[in-house]
């Protein structure tokens, strides 16, 4: 979004293949509010997109995706993020 609105990203979807849990978070700017989003977990030949949902209101955010453990992987071919302008400024 460009701007200065105030976003609410509202879920993300993504066409991930891999072993294990894939941990996600929504991050702000400057690393001052997180969002630990739902674990998901993922599997060598899926047949869908799986949804994560987030209720998250910033003017920008990043994604953060890992893996914790020994011996996990993934391989992300699409990310979906879903974001819709709600306010165009904050409150004075």
């Amino acid at each position: 979004m460009s701007g200065q609105f105030i976003n609410h990203f509202g879920a993300i979807r993504l066409r991930v293949t891999g072993t294990g849990n894939l941990k996600s978070t929504l991050i702000s700017l400057d690393d001052t509010i997180e969002k630990d989003l739902a674990n998901l977990a993922m599997s060598s030949a899926p047949n869908k997109f799986p949804t994560i949902l987030s209720n998250f209101m910033q003017m920008k955010a990043q994604l953060e995706l890992k893996i914790t453990e020994i011996n996990e992987a993934f391989e992300i071919r699409e990310i979906h993020i879903y974001i819709k302008p709600t306010y165009t400024s904050f409150p004075q």
